[in-house]
């Protein structure tokens, strides 16, 4: 699969809790049985470790499978599921809670994103992305910089590839008035967001002043959906140190519901090549 090891780490963790769930089999007793504890059982079955073969092995046995075929369908997946993602040359400049969300991104069949701040880093030119990473990383040497800023367009080929998802992105004004990096860097990205809009399986829309208060006004989200049944609708916020991955049903209806009124208070998306126009006519006047 595209999304790489995190995604099959989802699907095998799920596969084995159905599993032992049909057993009645406690997450204590399958901790045991691989010399571990219920917490670890608990961590593989929502896909956020690394599975050893063995173990795999081991609970598979303990759930009673024992068709070939369907044990050694599994022991693949765990096989798999160890081998990096693409991002993985990028380790030195990657953090770990970053590394989920990209195998995430890659997998998902739709990615809505609201920005406040920022342009959405998929949407991003490689000379305002340079702007948005000196921002945190000021100090960093000129390699860092620019390894750092090839991850991000190295993350932007998953909307041409093969069966790419489909992304909308609901952007604040302020962050197309907020000039990163300067007048010249402003004015390429605004004309780089229009032509992003003419993709087929991209939607750009703008939240604008006028809107006053919004349903989302409390911090940039976005929120994936996947092709697979078995993988559930995931929000994330994305923090300074750190990010929240949200899968309950009720967080992620609650998410959705304000990404819908987003889509309603901002400028329709067949509007919004005019409306960057205006401001790109603004950053040349």
């Amino acid at each position: 699969m595209s999304g790489g090891p995190t995604v099959l780490r989802i699907l095998l963790g799920s596969q084995l809790r159905k599993l032992r769930e049909a057993r009645g089999v406690s997450r204590e007793d399958a901790g045991w049985e691989i010399r571990s504890s219920g917490s670890k059982i608990s961590r593989m079955e929502l896909g956020r470790v690394g599975f050893k073969e063995r173990d795999v092995a081991d609970l598979l046995t303990l759930y009673q499978v024992t068709d070939e075929t369907e044990r050694n369908a599994l022991l693949s997946l765990a096989r798999q599921a160890n081998n990096p993602g693409w991002w993985h040359r990028y380790g030195d400049v990657l953090p770990n809670w970053f590394q989920s969300y990209l195998g995430l991104e890659a997998a998902a069949a739709l990615i809505r994103a609201y920005e406040v701040q920022y342009i959405p880093g998929l949407l991003q030119t490689r000379d305002y992305a340079r702007a948005v990473v000196l921002l945190a990383h000021d100090g960093a040497p000129p390699d860092e910089i620019d390894r750092r800023v090839e991850l991000r367009m190295d993350r932007q080929k998953v909307l041409t590839r093969p069966g790419a998802p489909q992304l909308w992105a609901v952007v604040d004004e302020a962050a197309l008035r907020r000039p990163i990096g300067g007048p010249e860097v402003m004015r390429g990205q605004i004309e780089h967001l229009i032509e992003a809009g003419k993709l087929p399986n991209v939607t750009v829309q703008v939240i604008p002043f006028r809107a006053g208060g919004h349903a989302a006004a409390g911090g940039a989200f976005s929120l994936l959906r996947f092709p697979d049944q078995e993988l559930p609708d995931v929000v994330y916020m994305e923090q300074l140190t750190s990010a929240l991955y949200l899968d309950k049903r009720d967080d992620v209806d609650y998410y959705a519901a304000a990404m819908e009124r987003l889509c309603v208070e901002a400028v329709p998306p067949t509007e919004t090549p005019a409306f960057l126009r205006a401001i790109l006519a603004d950053l040349t006047s």
